[in-house]
Parts: structure tokens; C-alpha cells; sequence
């Protein structure tokens, strides 16, 4: 991380469990993320399912977070959604991320107890497929679900440039399917 807190403008975190197939989604992202040029104050780490080091990240005084991860919202496997939490109950809407524990929602209300926390988060999720949700011990992604890694990190470095961007617009985005 920066040592000066003013450059640190947005966090990727990538979540989820490279043991359990698709679930891995996010961390796979930002394996992928991390071979890329990023701009200056962005970090871009890996927190498998680490939920309490991804809490205190939370508190590291970035401007945005990206939460990355594979979701379940009834979707066809290999949507890909972007989606904000809502401001009253801290959920988003419906998608439940959940490596082991890492549930987004639990962790920003905890992170909230303990400190500020990035004004704007968005989780970008992928939807799993259903073969994969079964799995146990699986460590590759599904083929929907490979198959939206590429345009995933398209649209987070997308997302970058946006909250990078001193014109970036101050309405909050919507939930909704990407692909």
C-alpha cells in the first residue's frame, strides 16, 4: 500500500475460494489484474477468503473499492453484474458473496463499526454455475465462468479509469447485468 493516504484512490480486492471452482472468480481476476499496467494509487490485492484483512483494508482510507467475486443471483453462469451496496441496510441487493464467511454485507457493516470506509464500493460479480457451486475440491473455473475473466478485467480497468477520472459522474450506478 502507498505510504501517503491521499494517494490511495481505489482498492480491487479480489475474494473467494481458488479450492471451490468458481467461487475462485475474483482472485483470478486480480491474478490477471496484477499482470497489467495500473495507474498510480491502485491497489490491487488478492484476499482468497481473508474477510478480516479485507475489513481493515476497507479502513485504509481508499476513495473506491471493488469487490470482486463470484455471486449467485439466479443468473445464466457467466453474468457478469456490477452492483452497489444500499445505503440503509449495507446488502446488495440480493447478491450474496459468501467464501467461507466472506459475505460483502457482513464484512462492510463490521468494517463500519470499526472505522470510515470507502465512500463509493461496487462488487463486480460473476455468477456461478451450478455445476461448480457443488464442487468441493475443484480448482478450476467453469467454462462460463473462464470465459468472463477477460471482459471482468476490461470492465474493472474500465471502472478504474472512471473513479480515476476527475469528471467522473456523481451519480451512483445502478445495479445491473453486464453480459
Amino acid at each position: 500500500m502507498p505510504s501517503d493516504e491521499s494517494s490511495r484512490k481505489v482498492l480491487v480486492a479480489g475474494i473467494g475460494n481458488v479450492f471451490h471452482g468458481d467461487d475462485g472468480f475474483g482472485v483470478e481476476v486480480v491474478r490477471r489484474l496484477r499482470r497489467r499496467p495500473v495507474p498510480d494509487g491502485v491497489d490491487i490485492t488478492d484476499f482468497g477468503i481473508r474477510g478480516v484483512d479485507l475489513m481493515c483494508a476497507l479502513g485504509d482510507g481508499h476513495r473506491t473499492a471493488i469487490l470482486v467475486g463470484a455471486a449467485a443471483s439466479g443468473d445464466a453462469p457467466g453474468t457478469v453484474r456490477v452492483a452497489e451496496p444500499d445505503p440503509d441496510s449495507g446488502g446488495f441487493g440480493g447478491a450474496a458473496v459468501d467464501a467461507h464467511g466472506l459475505d460483502p454485507a457482513r464484512v462492510l457493516r463490521l468494517a463500519r463499526e470499526n472505522g470510515p470506509v470507502p465512500p463509493r464500493i461496487l462488487l463486480v460479480a460473476c455468477e456461478p454455475s451450478a455445476q461448480a457451486a457443488d464442487a468441493t475440491w475443484e480448482m478450476d473455473l467453469s467454462a462460463p465462468v473462464g470465459a468472463a475473466v477477460g471482459e471482468t478485467v476490461r470492465l474493472i480497468e474500465r471502472l478504474i479509469a472512471k473513479e480515476l477520472s476527475a469528471e467522473r459522474e456523481l451519480t451512483p450506478h445502478r445495479e445491473g447485468a453486464v453480459s
